[in-house]
């Protein structure tokens, strides 16, 4: 798989439509979440996505420290559902630590994770940080890799 880091600007209308097809696919349909996630924070951050037969089927978007927390940070990690079981997530999740470490130059990275997601941040060497608290309905919790 092939991943791209574009900043909003450079992202073609197209790719800008994927990636929003994609997230809201997989946030507000598949999970049943009904939240906004267009939420004027995509201008600031850089978008790290894979792509497969000319189509994004995974993505995150990344923000420099204090952007988003204190440390740098990876959200909207997401996949396409039928593409998930060729491992496509912990690729997105080394491409865009890999980003942070090229385009923000830090190792610090904060995120904010849907709990059952737990063991897989981990295995990229996150760590739990504090009590569970519900976004958007749904339990996270803070996790950070130093």
């Amino acid at each position: 798989m092939n991943f791209i880091t574009k900043s909003f600007q450079e992202l073609t209308t197209t790719e800008l439509y994927q990636i929003l097809q994609l997230r809201s696919e997989v946030f507000v349909v598949e999970q049943d979440c009904v939240y906004q996630d267009i939420d004027f924070k995509d201008q600031k951050a850089l978008h790290v996505f894979g792509v497969k037969n000319d189509k994004i089927v995974a993505y995150t978007r990344i923000f420099k420290p204090k952007d988003y927390f204190d440390a740098a940070s990876i959200g909207r990690v997401v996949v396409q559902e039928n593409e998930r079981k060729f491992g496509f997530g912990h690729e997105v999740m080394k491409a865009s630590t890999n980003a942070i470490k090229d385009h923000f130059n830090v190792d610090e990275i904060t995120i904010s994770a849907q709990v059952y997601l737990k063991k897989f941040y981990e295995s990229h060497g996150f760590k739990k940080v504090g009590e569970g608290y519900l976004e958007d309905g749904i339990p996270h919790i803070r996790m950070d890799k130093k």
